[in-house]
């Protein structure tokens, strides 16, 4: 269901970002890149791509990095294959619960307003634990829900007038509902850091922008150092 929802809004899908972010998202995607990248020579994962936006963020940020960007959707893959001609990223179609990398591949992943639609965010995030090397950096970028009178004016933005701009100029008003539902139903920022340290990632930490409509979560794979004596 999800991938169908996403193959029918993909001609429209960054103009919406764009018109419905008030062209916040791209500040968003280039702070959480900052704070992704480690090595500007290293190797990144990018996991629900999209149309590849981080992708390109990451190699307007760090040239001479060596990025991968996967989803599940052909038709936004389409739309990223043109974006990217030329940028050396390279692209695949894959299953963000079951990564097909081997362990210990990346310098750091990311995955950018994909994980809500994961049916298993533990797993989407062990999964990215696994292909990161240690001392890897891990970076989810979600919508969230602001709290105070800002708060209530987005969520009249986000229950009313989001749903039927999304639903007029993608033509599928259904999928644009269930951002707002979906939005609506992430668990709060203290419960998705619980959920990071339970897939054992280290030195959670969380960071609002725009007034927490957005929030950039950040983790670490623990280096592991082993004794000789095996204790």
């Amino acid at each position: 269901m999800i991938r169908k929802m996403f193959d029918s809004i993909a001609p429209r899908y960054d103009l919406l970002n764009r018109l419905l972010s008030f062209r916040r998202d791209a500040s968003w995607r280039r702070w959480a890149v900052k704070h992704l990248l480690r090595y500007k020579e290293g190797t990144y994962l990018d996991v629900a791509t999209g149309t590849a936006d981080v992708a390109l963020e990451i190699k307007r940020q760090a040239p001479l990095a060596r990025v991968v960007a996967l989803d599940f959707a052909s038709r936004m893959l389409d739309l990223a294959r043109k974006k990217v001609m030329g940028k050396g990223i390279d692209l695949v179609q894959g299953d963000a619960l079951v990564l097909p990398f081997p362990d210990n591949t990346f310098d750091g992943a990311i995955v950018a307003y994909g994980i809500r639609n994961f049916p298993d965010r533990p797993l989407g995030l062990q999964e990215m634990r696994r292909v990161v090397k240690p001392q890897g950096r891990v970076a989810i970028l979600e919508f969230s829900t602001p709290t105070g009178i800002g708060g209530m004016a987005y969520q009249i933005y986000l229950s009313r007038f989001l749903p039927w701009l999304g639903g007029v100029i993608s033509g599928n008003p259904g999928a644009y509902q269930y951002l707002h539902d979906s939005v609506k139903a992430f668990p709060p920022t203290q419960a998705f850091c619980d959920m990071m340290v339970h897939a054992k990632l280290a030195r959670v930490r969380y960071y609002p922008l725009t007034l927490g409509i957005a929030v950039c979560y950040l983790g670490e794979k623990e280096l592991q150092i082993g004794r000789e004596d095996g204790l």
